[in-house]
């Protein structure tokens, strides 16, 4: 349908060409829809200034201050050299903080008239450091002056919008933007049913946009604010809702497991029972499994909670009911490992059809895109003929070379990693008995994500969450090691590992990157993060730290490195070795965040801790402590205590519970990270509503959003609804959704 042609005018058509192009260039917006939908980020009072002791470095700010101090100062320059340079130097205040703007040259002589000492005026510009003073070098202004209240109700109203801006476009000239374009709300077309809105008393949408623009009262921002939130919320779950109810309409061949098969086989040889959580879990995975429409699940839990094991059980209940499973592994050393996890846990099982082979098991292959030729083809064969049950790899699975007997089940590890093109491409490799069917897809996730994430980031799928870790899990002593202020603690670090090592056991010592940067064209000339500049000394790197180790403190200790860029024959040669115990030391980039199985392992040192993400270093942590030792995780860093750093790492010290971290993470990012680029290199389309905060709002509009489409899939009686989720699922947005 139609969009409403008010709020679909391109803006170059209200604007003009010149305005039009610097907010579509710069802010993304296109449209007069697009620009009432970008809210202010604050608001200013008019007898209020703002904490200019606050400001952030190197930002670009809108500040309402009150000029303290303006002087004109004339001085010789190589262009002025009869010291008739002028600088204009202009102090303003709030109160409590006083801040320094300087104009030179020609551009003083404007500033220098209407910047008088008792002037208030709106400032942008962005914030650096004079002789260790704040300063905005040649900001623009807008003066708030006129008689009193009628002129700055007239230009802003009686709260000052602060809106996001950027250095070519100033927050009051978006104001005055949007103030040309607010006529245009009365037409806007309310995406929530009338009897939701009522039911809580929601604003209307019109309203909503006027009050959190021009708003009169700090009531009118809390009104608005709690009505665009539940637009945000409403419309992407009623997204996520008909996606559900697209896939359940799908067909699905019924997998169930005949008894006394390889599952019961399997598990007959456990050496240990299935926590109650394993358990569960297993239960509603099988229901869906026996159903004739595809499942859709999340599989999450707490690191080492025995997600593998729940998969590999899934995997063979649908080998029994005759198909076969694949699981998919971000990396080539995952994949490896997984390959090596499930075949120690089924033993003989592995080998179907082999000599030695149990009578029920079937053939487990690896499929990568480095393996040679003649082991290609025979994996690429078993998996045609039916003879291998269940294929672990890498995005190599989805070529299309590779055909499937009957593709029953496909496991995605990390399946945020995946795009939507590869999860349609291994869909479409399903077929049972001639037909194309859709296999049932099952998701674990490694790292335990807040339920509202859940919700939104992969709302499309059911969740199942395994929070019980399994019975001779060790629980895990984690310290921060302040290197900078104590280096002994460094030292000490060093002699717990050759204790551990001592006493039979092995280490990881974990560093933020490789160390032959230098030597890779991608990687030259490339920018510097702000800590490595603030630091002077690039991250530490595996080669260099792998070195020092060995020639000193851990000198005599077998050592060996892991790291990306290596051969796969020569990753998946120390990966075994270590797993052997031959090596005493492995010293590895993030290749082992995930999957890695060493029960053996009991310590990890994590140099330059402070460079990894809260959820990454509880995923690292979860390397040690897999065995009946205690583990023991050392973070090392050089950032002062008081640092924001220093208090993530304290955080991850503090608690083992990787829900709660979780939580802590994303408090600790922006909103966008999560669900916006970080997923799908799409803008989010959040920009009120928060995951963490704004819980019981995500959950209601859930709800709300299943009821809507159970009653009215296609929204044939909701315009406002379709209109809204138009403008949502862009092309973008679309593949961010079918990542789940």
């Amino acid at each position: 349908m139609d969009l409403v042609p008010a709020l679909q005018e391109p803006l170059k058509k209200v604007l003009g060409p010149a305005t039009a192009k610097v907010m579509a260039e710069h802010l993304g917006l296109h449209t007069v829809g697009d620009l009432l939908h970008h809210y202010p980020r604050r608001y200013e009072e008019r007898g209020q200034l703002t904490h200019l002791a606050d400001l952030p470095m190197d930002e670009h700010v809108t500040v309402v201050a009150q000029v303290a101090d303006a002087r004109l100062h004339t001085f010789a320059s190589a262009k002025a050299p009869r010291g008739k340079g002028q600088r204009l130097e202009v102090t303003i205040t709030d109160g409590s903080g006083r801040l320094q703007l300087v104009f030179f040259g020609n551009g003083v002589h404007k500033p220098h008239k209407e910047l008088l000492p008792g002037t208030r005026a709106m400032f942008a510009g962005k914030v650096s450091v004079f002789n260790r003073r704040l300063q905005l070098a040649h900001p623009a202004y807008e003066l708030l002056r006129g008689d009193g209240e009628e002129a700055i109700e007239t230009w802003a109203g009686a709260l000052i919008p602060i809106y996001p801006a950027t250095a070519k476009l100033e927050s009051w000239k978006i104001g005055k933007a949007v103030q040309t374009v607010l006529p245009s709300v009365q037409e806007a077309l309310d995406p929530l049913p009338d009897t939701l809105r009522a039911g809580r008393g929601l604003l209307s949408l019109p309203e909503a946009l006027l009050k959190i623009h021009r708003p009169h009262t700090k009531a009118d921002i809390a009104d608005a604010r709690a009505r665009l939130k539940w637009d945000e919320a409403f419309v992407l779950q009623v997204a996520l809702a008909r996606r559900r109810h697209t896939d359940a309409l799908l067909p699905a061949v019924a997998r169930v497991p005949k008894a006394d098969g390889l599952l019961t086989a399997f598990d007959d040889r456990l050496p240990f029972t299935l926590t109650e959580g394993q358990q569960k879990v297993s239960e509603e995975i099988f229901a869906d499994l026996a159903a004739t429409h595809p499942m859709h699940r999340l599989l999450q839990g707490e690191v080492g909670s025995g997600k593998t094991l729940v998969a590999l059980r899934a995997m063979l209940a649908v080998v029994d009911a005759g198909g076969q499973a694949a699981m998919l592994a971000p990396t080539e050393v995952l994949a490896q490992q997984h390959h090596r996890s499930v075949t120690e846990m089924m033993g003989e099982l592995a080998e179907g059809g082999m000599l030695g082979g149990a009578e029920q098991g079937t053939k487990v292959v690896l499929l990568t895109g480095s393996m040679g030729t003649a082991a290609r083809r025979q994996a690429l064969l078993d998996l045609a003929t039916g003879e291998a049950g269940i294929v672990i790899g890498t995005h190599a699975l989805i070529e299309d070379k590779v055909r499937f007997h009957d593709l029953g089940l496909v496991v995605v590890d990390e399946q945020h990693r995946f795009g939507v093109e590869q999860r349609d491409a291994l869909r479409g490799k399903a077929h049972s008995q001639g037909e194309r069917r859709s296999p049932h897809l099952l998701v674990m996730t490694a790292t335990p994500i807040p339920r509202t994430v859940a919700m939104t980031v992969f709302g499309d799928l059911e969740t199942s969450v395994l929070d019980q870790l399994p019975a001779g899990r060790s629980p895990i002593a984690t310290h921060v090691v302040p290197a900078a202020d104590k280096p002994h603690f460094l030292a000490r670090a060093w002699e717990r590992v050759r204790e551990e090592v001592a006493s039979g056991h092995q280490a990881y010592v974990v560093c933020p990157r490789i160390g032959d940067e230098e030597d890779d064209p991608k990687k030259a000339g490339k920018k510097k993060s702000p800590e490595d500049e603030a630091e002077k000394r690039p991250p530490l790197a595996v080669l260099d730290v792998a070195a020092e180790l060995g020639r000193g403190p851990l000198k005599g200790l077998k050592v060996e490195v892991l790291h990306g860029r290596m051969h796969p024959d020569d990753k998946d040669a120390v990966m075994r070795r270590f797993a052997a115990g031959e090596t005493d030391v492995l010293v590895a980039t993030t290749v082992i965040e995930v999957g890695v199985n060493v029960p053996n392992a009991t310590a990890m040192v994590i140099m330059d801790a402070d460079r990894f993400g809260v959820s990454q270093l509880h995923q690292l942590r979860g390397r040690v402590g897999r065995g009946s030792a205690p583990g023991l995780c050392l973070l090392v860093t050089e950032m002062p205590e008081a640092s924001a750093a220093r208090q993530r790492l304290a955080a991850v010290a503090s608690t083992l519970d990787g829900f709660e971290l979780s939580r802590i993470d994303l408090e600790q990012r922006r909103e966008g990270d999560v669900l916006g680029q970080a997923q799908s290199g799409a803008r989010s389309s959040l920009r009120v509503l928060a995951v963490i905060e704004d819980e019981e709002v995500i959950a209601e509009a859930r709800e709300e959003a299943a009821a809507v489409v159970a009653a009215d899939p296609e929204l044939e009686r909701l315009p406002g609804l379709r209109t809204a989720l138009e403008a949502l699922l862009d092309e973008e947005r679309e593949q961010y959704l079918e990542k789940g």
